[in-house]
């Protein structure tokens, strides 16, 4: 074995040795979700913050610095001429190893128990607060989460914005200055759709969703559902949190969680796809790079990809209820009674503004997505303080959307990010929307009989393109290059504004 080889297996076997500290700190976070008693707060904070702090002091070890150094320029974080040797999969793990390390090494690891330890108790506050309806008991907790993300970004410098900081956590290379237009171009075009909506004669009738549904029922479904998607039970499970989530420990255990109510067909069935579509990336990356970027997900954009494409482009589509809709009413004969797969298709694609975001239709969601997006960057730029949110949020709720929360819950309270420090999160949700059009297109293209084999209830195919294009690459090309290499195309706003365009004319029946 060569010296290069032998320095980067040592690399592997001490990369594989943090994630396992980290893989226990997100059992821990899985857990005071579900079943943690609520009691437990306090000490599982402390738990929490010690192994993050464990795994952040491992991972800027002289130990791993010195291979890194070994084979990168830290000029340019590429391979030195010691490492352009390697193969372009371990030219790439070293890439993103040391991107990694950079980052990390500029945060103290006292800052790092701070901040694990007050998300965590922030978290739990949260859920209180929202269960309460009660900003004022979450608002203590929130400034300490922002003041903590002020002295996060004075660590770590930023260009032109602090918020490129903190996106660049999520979606690494997005900034600011590329969002903007983009959304502008999204937000015009979602605009004149929902205005064109609004002048139907005819709207759908989606009254049907809201009937009395029990909620094991929904739930037994909801698994029928992820089966055929081809999750894996046996390397999965699904349980209840206040709000969904996916979390995985290794491609073998990967844990998705949904919410059911009894008065809302919708929700704990398009969570569930939604959250399949983040656990079968989870499962489809290569197990033998766990540890590795190469075993992680590219991006979170690109991870809301795959819970998008097959929530909307595939749950949300004709094809997929020509399968599903009869074994549907096998659940709920009562309630579906003298119902045909058209009705119910354009009940589920009703576009009516609302308050809550993991609820809201393919039209309207987007502009939810802004909301957050210029209330955080507003925060983390210092124009408005943390208490001025409620407000503020009823203010671009009623501008963007028409519509205005009077309880904070379904307001400001009613996301779980803020409370886990995510800010820099929210605009990955729209970026997903986009790649998950231009991926689902070519999709179609690639595989003839995608429709076909939608409609029989038959989606492995795509799940198996998807594994082939996506998943099993991890962190080794950037997210413009995957997406390059998947579509053959850039990023663009098209294909997720045309696909809207073409589902709602069938739905709502006005002209081209």
């Amino acid at each position: 074995m060569s010296q290069t080889t032998d320095g980067l297996e040592k690399l592997k076997t001490k990369l594989l040795e943090i994630q396992h500290l980290r893989d226990a700190a997100s059992l821990l976070s899985w857990d005071q979700e579900t079943y943690m008693p609520t009691g437990g707060g306090q000490a599982r904070a402390d738990h929490i913050a010690t192994l993050q702090t464990l795994a952040h002091d491992k991972f800027v070890s002289p130990d791993i610095e010195d291979v890194l150094l070994h084979h990168i320029d830290p000029m340019t974080g590429l391979a030195n001429s010691k490492g352009t040797g390697l193969d372009e999969a371990s030219q790439a793990l070293l890439r993103e190893t040391w991107r990694d390390f950079s980052r990390a090494k500029k945060l103290p690891s006292e800052f790092i128990t701070r901040l694990e330890r007050e998300c965590s108790l922030a978290q739990q506050v949260w859920t209180e607060a929202r269960q309460d309806n009660n900003f004022a008991t979450f608002l203590p907790n929130l400034r300490t989460v922002v003041a903590l993300k002020y002295e996060e970004v004075e660590y770590l410098g930023y260009t032109d914005s602090p918020y490129n900081t903190l996106l660049d956590t999520y979606e690494p290379g997005a900034t600011v200055a590329q969002l903007q237009p983009l959304f502008t171009t999204i937000r015009e075009g979602l605009v004149s759709l929902l205005e064109q909506i609004r002048q139907s004669p005819t709207p759908p009738n989606d009254r049907i969703l809201y009937q009395t549904y029990d909620t094991d029922r929904q739930l037994e479904f909801g698994k029928l559902v992820l089966a055929k998607m081809g999750y894996d039970f046996s390397r999965g499970r699904l349980d209840l949190s206040a709000h969904p989530f996916t979390t995985s420990f290794h491609p073998t255990d990967v844990r998705v969680t949904t919410r059911v109510f009894e008065k809302d067909l919708q929700s704990c069935l398009f969570s569930c796809i939604h959250e399949g579509g983040h656990g079968l990336y989870e499962q489809g990356l290569p197990p033998g790079h766990h540890g590795t970027p190469l075993g992680e997900a590219l991006s979170l954009g690109i991870h809301e990809s795959q819970s998008r494409l097959w929530e909307n482009s595939v749950g949300r589509s004709r094809a997929f209820w020509e399968y599903f809709f009869p074994l549907l009413k096998d659940q709920f004969p009562n309630q579906l009674s003298g119902i045909n797969v058209d009705t119910f298709y354009a009940a589920i694609n009703t576009v009516k503004p609302s308050l809550i975001r993991v609820e809201a239709d393919e039209v309207t969601y987007n502009l939810h997505i802004m909301v957050r997006f210029e209330i955080e960057l507003d925060v983390i730029e210092k124009r408005v303080g943390v208490e001025d949110l409620p407000d503020l949020w009823r203010t671009k709720m009623k501008e963007y959307l028409g519509v205005v929360p009077e309880r904070d819950a379904d307001g400001v309270l009613q996301d779980v990010h803020w409370s886990f420090g995510a800010f820099g999160y929210f605009p990955t949700y729209t970026l997903g929307n986009l790649y998950a059009a231009m991926l689902f297109n070519k999709a179609g293209e690639d595989l003839p009989t995608l429709q076909t084999d939608i409609a029989q209830g038959n989606l492995i195919p795509l799940k198996e393109w998807l594994n082939h294009h996506i998943h099993r690459h991890g962190r080794q090309f950037t997210s413009k290059e995957l997406i390059q290499r998947a579509t053959g195309q850039t990023l663009s706003a098209e294909p997720f504004l045309q696909s809207l365009r073409d589902k709602m004319q069938e739905v709502y029946g006005f002209p081209a």
